[in-house]
């Protein structure tokens, strides 16, 4: 595959943390200009925005989980968290249904792969975290635009 597939999965809070901290950032800007001239405008102003331009910079810092094909290397990111894999020892994919959706690779006997913890609290996982607005047809839609086929839900041949 010489073409890179790729998906950036949605987060929720970091929109929500974008949009409430800019409108703090506006709303404190907005009470310091109803009466500048009085001192408890000026500190609730300046109080509403600084803490607006706190949320909106802790939801720049949250990261997104991506996934990408490109170059024979199936490649999984969030922040500094990285796992290549390298394509040909991929079978098949399962997604897991839940809160927050994730996603399993399997080898070619139809194991599930193993991938160290994101924050060093297990040994390793069967899968990589995506985030709960994932949808699973998205992910679908990506695993077979990069040519990975599901894994098959009965056990019978």
């Amino acid at each position: 595959m010489s073409d890179t597939v790729r998906l950036v999965c949605p987060a929720g809070r970091k929109h929500v943390e974008l949009w409430a901290g800019y409108a703090l950032v506006a709303l404190g800007i907005v009470a310091i200009a109803v009466d500048p001239t009085h001192w408890a405008n000026i500190t609730l102003g300046v109080l509403i925005a600084v803490i607006g331009a706190a949320l909106a910079v802790h939801g720049h810092l949250i990261r997104v989980p991506v996934l990408e094909v490109s170059d024979g290397e199936f490649r999984y990111e969030r922040g500094r968290y990285v796992v290549s894999v390298p394509f040909h020892d991929i079978g098949s994919y399962y997604v897991l249904p839940g809160r927050i959706r994730s996603l399993g690779l399997c080898d070619t006997a139809g194991r599930p792969k193993r991938f160290p913890s994101l924050q060093s609290r297990r040994s390793s996982r069967t899968y990589l975290p995506l985030t709960g607005m994932t949808k699973p047809a998205k992910v679908e839609s990506f695993m077979a635009m990069a040519g990975i086929p599901p894994r098959k839900r009965s056990l019978s041949a």
